[in-house]
């Protein structure tokens, strides 16, 4: 049975295997159906969401084929970026923070909700994290 994802956190959101592999496999999930919820790379490089849209946009012209004309701008609309150390708690708190924005502002498919309550104890766990 194929279970759905609430989201997709990837650390390492500016480094060179996002660049060269999962950016253009992102893209390539969204143009087959497989990807339409909230994609939040992290990374510690003080860059910006659309400096990571840029990125993510050359990643896909020299490693993917190209910037697909659906897939692409639908993948843009997914992404997000946290800049933040992994060690931390600040960066985690973000990452929560971002998730529960996410969850909230889009219309989540209803089989998403299935699992909501798994979302909710994921997001009561970051947060205790980051009240150490």
């Amino acid at each position: 049975m194929l279970q759905h994802s609430d989201a997709f956190v990837f650390f390492g959101a500016t480094g060179d295997l996002a660049h060269k592999k999962i950016f253009p496999a992102l893209q390539n999930m969204v143009r087959h159906g497989a990807l339409d919820v909230p994609v939040i790379g992290v990374a510690k490089s003080g860059w910006t969401t659309e400096q990571l849209l840029e990125r993510a946009r050359d990643s896909v012209t020299k490693f993917g084929g190209g910037a697909d004309p659906e897939a692409f701008p639908k993948l843009c609309e997914l992404l997000a970026y946290i800049d933040g150390d992994y060690k931390d708690d600040k960066t985690y708190a973000a990452l929560r923070a971002k998730l529960g924005e996410a969850f909230s502002q889009r219309n989540i498919a209803p089989h998403v909700f299935e699992r909501r309550e798994e979302a909710q104890t994921f997001l009561a766990a970051l947060e205790r994290e980051s009240e150490k």
